[in-house]
């Protein structure tokens, strides 16, 4: 190809000059904080849309999961894809870079066979600690963002957004759950999911719930993700201005899920115009 390329450009005459000087491609910057919640620093990739001006205002979305090697790089295409095919506000997109998920994204079990076989489980009090007084107020000290604040998780990091969801819904207006684990301890969080509503105020609930599972799955995800969206509508139903969505994604698997379910919860978005 490259031969046929170059006696073409000869027949036409033209000079040809091949560079060999390489670049980096960049699509974003990484930023390290040091957290007080964890003791420890935390790494986070950071998108910015490619029109970014600093006094513009921008929702944020943050990405549990999200390292280089995790789900930065293609949710961050997504919402690329989105702003420029769609019209979907442009975003900034927060990847928390893990450093032990097992720990930070599960509550302390009552079942003490799961601290056997996960040891340094248990501290996801802590990680949404670091979330809501460490990371969200550094982010919109660096950025400009317009005050929606969205989150992905899935897995474990969609028990943990589960957990935020039920415990402190203001951390974010648009809950993105994905596969969530909530198998964990016997179920636990799911059983306590009621009670934990009622203790919010109805103006903290958050304005948009998504959660998606694979038919692929587990039974008991498949499960407990239904009784999740079936408590949201519930708890949420009676307020007008919110929005509980659920999708069984037909042809997923727990791996093969994330992509496309982020791809059709941002389809809800755009089609019912749910992003400020």
């Amino acid at each position: 190809m490259k031969s046929c390329f170059l006696l073409l450009c000869l027949c036409l005459g033209c000079n040809v000059i091949w560079s060999q000087v390489s670049q980096p491609l960049v699509i974003g910057e990484q930023h390290i904080i040091h957290s007080a919640a964890l003791n420890e620093d935390r790494l986070l990739n950071i998108y910015l849309p490619a029109d970014y001006h600093p006094d513009s205002l921008y929702p944020v979305l943050y990405v549990l999961d999200g390292g280089l090697d995790e789900d930065f790089i293609h949710i961050t295409g997504l919402v690329q894809f989105f702003n420029l095919m769609y019209d979907m506000h442009p975003c900034i997109v927060v990847g928390i870079v893990n450093v032990d998920r097992k720990r930070d994204f599960t509550f302390w079990p009552q079942d003490s066979t799961y601290t056997k076989e996960f040891p340094s489980t248990g501290y996801s009090n802590h990680f949404m600690q670091f979330v809501g007084a460490e990371l969200q107020p550094y982010i919109e000290s660096q950025y400009h963002g317009n005050g929606t604040r969205m989150l992905i998780g899935q897995s474990l990091g969609g028990l943990v957004a589960t957990e935020m969801l039920l415990k402190q819904p203001q951390l974010f207006t648009h809950y993105f759950i994905v596969s969530p684990s909530l198998w964990w301890d016997n179920e636990r969080l799911l059983e306590e999911a009621d009670s934990l509503l009622l203790n919010q105020t109805t103006n903290l609930y958050p304005p948009f719930v998504y959660i998606a599972v694979g038919k692929q799955e587990p039974r008991i995800m498949r499960k407990d993700a239904r009784k999740l969206f079936a408590i949201c509508k519930k708890s949420f139903g009676v307020q007008g201005d919110i929005q509980a969505h659920f999708r069984l994604m037909r042809h997923e698997d727990h791996a093969t899920i994330l992509h496309n379910a982020i791809y059709a919860g941002f389809l809800l978005l755009v089609e019912e115009d749910a992003l400020p």
